[in-house]
């Protein structure tokens, strides 16, 4: 059985570090695929990461 809301749990790692790393990026695609829907709560935290990226809060970390 898969964790509820793994893309929110990505998003507040990414939120705590301050930075979305490519592996963070990697898992919130992964769960995409894997799932093929996202829940509101998914949602409303993708919602919320693209926002702090947009403010300059979040930096995109390049992959190596």
């Amino acid at each position: 059985m898969r964790t509820k809301y793994v893309i929110r749990q990505l998003v507040e790692k990414a939120l705590d570090i301050k930075k979305l790393t490519p592996e963070i990026e990697n898992g919130i695609n992964s769960e995409l695929t894997a799932t093929g829907y996202i829940s509101e709560i998914d949602y409303e935290a993708l919602e919320l990461l693209m926002a702090e990226m947009d403010a300059g809060r979040i930096k995109l970390v390049p992959s190596v």
